[in-house]
């Protein structure tokens, strides 16, 4: 399995969350959803096409997808992890779409020889104009849910103000990340019982 992006790589992008195991869960960790209105961290000038470099190691080659059809996949992963995690049934259009795009860029093994011996590979096939990119991340989702053991590691933040995702590979782990979610809880109680204790002392 290729290595993807670090957490430290995708938050020095101006991502706060990043460096999940699967680019989905990286995916529709893009929105933030805990608050109001939402923030579309690829709205920024040249956010989406930062995002989808920093993924590049671990897709398949070819160019990104067009930003419509990157959120609308988002939309639709989201949508289904959520419903996992809710406990009740996806939307149609949610399943429909991530079929959609797995299904517009097929991907076939494929033998290549070399001068090391036979050698396999995939083979995405983008010829009636599919993007094998998206095509990667829909299937990953797909096994993802699919999968019951991995999606019972699937996780959202344990702070109420974040809709971060994850998988808990850790059991113990709570926080989309350490150094953010998990720091300002840290932060906060620490807070509260130096606050607990001032009023305390004047009582």
């Amino acid at each position: 399995m290729t290595i993807g992006p670090s957490v430290d790589e995708m938050q020095a992008a101006g991502f706060p969350m990043g460096g999940e195991p699967a680019v989905a869960l990286d995916l529709v960790d893009t929105l933030m959803t805990a608050v109001t209105p939402p923030v579309d961290l690829l709205a920024a000038p040249g956010a989406h096409d930062t995002w989808w470099r920093l993924q590049l190691r671990r897709l398949p080659p070819g160019p990104p997808p067009e930003p419509a059809a990157t959120r609308r996949l988002r939309t639709a992963i989201r949508d289904v992890f959520d419903a996992h995690l809710e406990q009740r049934s996806a939307a149609a259009v949610s399943v429909d779409d991530i079929n959609a795009a797995t299904a517009a860029a097929p991907v076939s093994p494929r033998l290549v020889m070399t001068g090391d011996g036979p050698r396999g590979e995939a083979r995405w096939h983008t010829e009636y104009g599919g993007n094998a990119a998206l095509a990667a991340v829909a299937a990953e989702a797909v096994e993802l849910v699919a999968d019951p053991a991995r999606s019972a590691l699937l996780r959202r933040c344990a702070n109420p103000a974040c809709s971060m995702l994850f998988l808990a590979e850790n059991k113990r782990r709570k926080w989309c990340s350490s150094n953010v979610c998990g720091n300002r809880v840290r932060v906060a109680r620490h807070y509260a019982r130096g606050h607990a204790a001032g009023t305390s002392t004047e009582i």
